[in-house]
């Protein structure tokens, strides 16, 4: 099938230019060309886009699909219902110009499940990738529905369960966390020998890993045991720094995270426990972000989709506290682009309205570039050259 999108303003996030007026032509799902005087191919569908902006189809590589993003109290579903809430919430991902995303961690391989689906076209869904069940220490953050894990071997062994399941992804939990009662956010969990084994058994197997990680001290033993990814990174000195940029490893900051449970707090039924930590831990973390741009660490955006009030129509939320903590709005889109897709392996095929690509792009009403708050207002998600949602 060929279509020709006409008359966009198309942001180039590689460039950081703007094509204005510009077309799209697709075929079988792919861009075929980019520029400002396509003629229609016979037999070809056109769509007027009316001048407004076009972006790369966002990425969110870090959503929970089958959680509810209510207030984090403890819930007793059936897998069926676990199962119905994840397609709303991969279907609300998409509405939002969400068109790839990475799933932090779900019960029962849902998600590898979920994922085969939309391989096969069973489902609409942003394309994904996966985690399976997160790897922590006994009684640790995630425990609830992760894998526990307890000594190298063990945590091997855990690794190699989840690869043996489909996940994409190995995640680790190198540190406590808000969400689990009892454990803070800044101590050590697994160690540096049991992240290594986890990390270790990931590479093997061409996966790529990333850990849950606030506190320095965890972060530092992830670093060290060779991890992709850090998540969250509450707590980051130089050396964290300058060893990531080393070793080509990316920040998924989440900032959206923390800013919705201190929005809502304790009187929107949000547990205490969380609230206090949150209070304590979110002017570092924001620091932190701020220290890491500046020095120049890879950032791809992920909101933690799925925590207390963090919704999954608002994934562009992240770009707009990008921007109120240092960014320009262009750096904070490619973080949910370009840079996103490098984080991914999918840099090549993804991230950027360029020929040879896949035809996932969002187009927004207003400019989210001379107004970042305009990344909330999508109006249209194309996904492999198909128009899947229309406002």
């Amino acid at each position: 099938m060929t279509t020709l999108f006409t008359n966009g303003n198309l942001v180039d996030v590689i460039g950081q230019t703007v094509l204005t007026g510009g077309s799209i032509l697709v075929e079988n799902g792919m861009i075929k060309e980019v520029g400002t005087s396509i003629a229609a191919p016979d037999g070809a569908k056109v769509v007027d886009l009316g001048g407004r902006t076009v972006l790369p189809g966002l990425f969110n590589c870090h959503v929970h699909m089958c959680s509810d993003a209510g207030t984090g109290a403890k819930e007793t579903i059936s897998d069926a219902a676990v199962t119905i809430r994840a397609l709303k919430n991969l279907k609300t991902l998409l509405n939002s110009g969400v068109t790839y995303i990475r799933d932090a961690g779900a019960p029962k391989y849902i998600d590898v499940d979920l994922h085969d689906a939309q391989l096969k076209g069973e489902i609409l869904a942003p394309e994904m990738q996966t985690a399976c069940r997160c790897i922590c220490m006994t009684g640790g953050h995630g425990h609830d529905s992760g894998r526990e894990a307890d000594g190298p071997d063990d945590c091997r062994r855990a690794a190699r369960e989840q690869l043996k399941a489909g996940a994409n992804w190995i995640k680790v939990m190198a540190t406590g966390g808000v969400m689990t009662k009892g454990v803070e956010p800044g101590s050590p969990q697994l160690t540096e020998e049991e992240l290594r084994a986890a990390i270790e058994e990931a590479h093997k197997a061409g996966a790529k890993t990333f850990t849950h990680a606030q506190g320095m001290e965890g972060i530092k033993n992830a670093l060290r045991a060779g991890v992709d990814s850090i998540e969250h990174g509450f707590f980051m000195d130089d050396w964290c720094f300058d060893f990531m940029k080393e070793h080509n490893v990316f920040f998924v900051p989440t900032l959206a995270a923390p800013y919705w449970i201190k929005k809502y707090g304790t009187d929107a039924g949000i547990p205490d426990y969380m609230v206090k930590k949150v209070e304590k831990t979110i002017d570092a973390h924001q620091d932190t972000f701020r220290r890491a741009h500046k020095a120049g660490v890879k950032i791809a955006l992920g909101t933690d989709a799925g925590t207390p009030f963090n919704k999954y129509d608002m994934t562009g939320f992240e770009c707009i506290l990008m921007v109120e903590n240092g960014m320009t709005p262009m750096e904070a889109i490619q973080c949910g682009t370009i840079n996103a897709a490098e984080l991914m392996d999918v840099k090549d095929t993804h991230g950027s309205i360029t020929p040879g690509k896949k035809a996932n792009f969002a187009v927004f009403e207003k400019s989210p570039l001379e107004d970042i708050h305009a990344i909330l207002d999508c109006s249209m998600t194309v996904l492999g050259g198909d128009v899947v949602f229309e406002k």
